[in-house]
């Protein structure tokens, strides 16, 4: 070891030969390129240089029926074509010497070469006496073909052939993985996008403001696993000064989530109108879910329906297999709403919800949330869980803002930099 340098010292090392040093190189310049076409060019210029070669063809029969084949590169074009881009520049013939040779499924070496002028790809052997065919096997099969020649007769050793089928097949194989990586990348974008633009729709289900109620402060956190999800909260302006407050889960994560999620924000704008209990409300939910949409899938959806009074500073609710919201009095005092016992929406169309109230006075708050909060989880897989929950507002956080930005840091600082595997929403409102 170099004690100055930290380095490897490696003494007495053989030169490169000339020879390697021009394949080290070839290789180091392959290896940036990610366009097909760029490679084909630079990996035949490199063969060019080692192997003696007058004229070459590149023949495939992908997707073509026996005895059809395409040319796809010749030595004669003027303009280089991209063959996975310009499908329609391509010549197409259906018989003759190289549809013989790429339907073989063999090597083939001709010392002498006699074409005959009815050849349909005739001009192409144009004064060439010799040629080796080297096919480019996927899947047992010659679908490709690299066909060289010279213009002198026995032009092409046969003990060099093995070695230029085998480095033209693993150049065949890494062209091949370099075009599925940009179909995979092509495809990928489009996926992107469609996703982007169904989170873009779901997001402008939500509501675009906080309402402003009287007597309450609110604030809201939404934030999905994926590029959408399927948390849903929402609020309906009700007669006599009311609000409606909706809270959703709906099972499973990305797409599939979304769309349900959005037919759930269109059955609770119809079924709100006219204003109904949040039992009737959860109940009408649930019928047309299990009637039209979940029934077969066995999708289902948690949800917590309230009505808030501002005036008697009451929260009429009904709960539907969703986590029951936190309440912690002005005193300090930290408890849950009582536990539903209905079912899920969309599991059984005449499931019943029932109604409770709650009494809130000056100095309440209380903190709506999806599983994905308690759902969270560290490093060692652990849980976040309610009573870690409940420590957070135990600690007075203060304002509606500020309980959730708690809640927030507690979970993320719990989990240590560990992605949200689920969505995650938080619903704040303190009575003024």
């Amino acid at each position: 070891m170099d004690s100055t340098s930290g380095n490897l010292s490696l003494p007495h090392l053989t030169p490169l030969t000339e020879d390697m040093n021009f394949v080290v190189e070839t290789m180091r310049e392959i290896s940036r390129i990610s366009d097909p076409q760029r490679l084909v060019q630079v990996y035949g210029a490199s063969v060019r240089k080692v192997i003696e070669v007058d004229a070459n063809i590149s023949l495939s029969r992908r997707n073509l029926p026996r005895p059809k084949y395409k040319i796809t590169r010749s030595s004669l074009w003027q303009t280089a074509v991209n063959p996975w881009r310009e499908q329609h520049k391509l010549p197409i013939f259906d018989s003759g010497l190289l549809s013989e040779l790429i339907y073989r499924n063999e090597p083939t070496v001709i010392d002498d070469l006699q074409v005959s002028p009815d050849d349909p790809a005739a001009e192409y052997f144009a004064g060439m006496k010799s040629l080796a065919a080297i096919p480019m096997f996927e899947g047992g099969e010659a679908i490709n073909m690299v066909v060289v020649m010279r213009k002198v007769r026995n032009g092409f050793p046969p003990e060099r052939l093995p070695m230029q089928v085998w480095m033209t097949n693993l150049f065949g194989r890494a062209t091949h993985n370099l075009v599925l990586s940009q179909e995979v990348k092509a495809a990928y974008d489009i996926v992107e996008r469609e996703l982007k633009a169904v989170a873009d729709i779901q997001r402008s289900l939500l509501p675009a403001e906080l309402p402003a109620i009287d007597g309450l402060e609110l604030a809201v956190h939404y934030q999905t696993s994926r590029h959408s999800g399927g948390d849903y909260y929402d609020f309906f302006k009700l007669p006599h000064g009311q609000w409606g407050i909706l809270l959703a889960d709906v099972s499973g994560h990305g797409t599939p989530a979304a769309v349900l999620m959005a037919i759930v924000h269109s059955i609770a704008h119809v079924a709100c109108n006219p204003p109904a209990p949040p039992a009737s409300m959860l109940a009408a939910i649930n019928s047309r879910l299990v009637l039209t949409y979940t029934g077969e899938n066995g999708n289902f959806v948690t949800a917590f329906y309230g009505v808030y009074d501002p005036v008697r500073r009451t929260l009429v609710w009904s709960n539907a297999g969703h986590p029951p919201p936190r309440l912690r009095r002005a005193d300090g005092t930290v408890s849950a709403l009582p536990l539903a016992q209905s079912l899920p929406l969309g599991i059984e169309a005449d499931e019943p919800y029932g109604d409770r109230i709650t009494q809130l006075s000056a100095g309440d708050s209380l903190l709506f949330y999806t599983d994905g909060i308690t759902e969270a989880r560290n490093r060692a897989c652990e849980l976040f869980e309610v009573d870690r929950l409940d420590n957070v507002l135990r600690l007075d956080p203060g304002s509606a803002p500020q309980m959730i930005a708690a809640t927030l840091e507690a979970v993320e600082s719990f989990a240590g930099g560990e992605a949200a595997s689920d969505d995650r929403t938080l619903l704040a409102l303190r009575v003024e």
